[in-house]
């Protein structure tokens, strides 16, 4: 055998030696990527579209079908779901008011943040004039933030009425259950949408 042939030899062998560590967790070490969901199973486990199946930490809780997520894999080629990354900027989005419902300037306008973790927090506080009977809609969460089940909290309607907010499964957000009749048109009614705090989505 020439030397030029087996110099080209031990490069084609080098070159597929290569190949087969960069595919292989074992030869390479541990490395972590981005990889999307294609299954949630009910062992703590999510499967990619690539098919890797990975456990979930603690932390990524309510996995979902479509989540990009980071996942790493040991040397030994165990696979980790770290959890679900970042999508757009991370702030708080503009919540959609109802006709007539306009943002106090005293206070934070009403907005959503999806907190990454199951959960959803509402801020604000929206403020109208207008009449307004028991089980009126103030305001409309898009799908992403809307709860799985209802969630209600105590607040202040106007001045001396209590009554409930609740969120509905739809995205309504409603006003019920005063303890008094709620005045007309022209006293200030309020949606103190901070009360929520955070609440689950799932």
């Amino acid at each position: 055998m020439s030397s030029s042939m087996g110099r080209s030899l031990a490069d084609a062998i080098g070159r597929q030696a290569e190949a087969v560590a960069t595919g292989s967790p074992a030869a390479r070490g541990a490395d972590w990527r981005q990889a999307v969901v294609a299954t949630v199973g009910a062992d703590g486990t999510v499967t990619t579209t690539d098919a890797v199946v990975a456990r979930r930490l603690g932390r990524y809780v309510s996995p979902a079908v479509g989540d990009l997520i980071a996942v790493s894999v040991s040397g030994s080629g165990q696979w980790l779901a770290l959890g679900r990354l970042a999508s757009g900027a991370g702030g708080w989005t503009t919540l959609p008011l109802a006709s007539g419902w306009t943002a106090h300037t005293l206070f934070y306008p009403p907005a959503y943040r999806l907190n990454g973790d199951g959960t959803a927090t509402l801020c604000g506080l929206a403020e109208t004039t207008n009449a307004l009977s028991a089980g009126a809609t103030v305001a409309t969460l898009p799908t992403e933030a809307r709860p799985a089940k209802r969630v209600r909290v105590t607040v202040e309607i106007a001045g001396g009425v209590i009554g409930v907010m609740t969120i509905l499964t739809t995205g309504a957000i409603t006003l019920d259950d005063p303890t008094a009749a709620i005045p007309g048109a022209g006293s200030s009614k309020f949606a103190e949408f901070d009360a929520f705090g955070s609440y689950r989505l799932l």
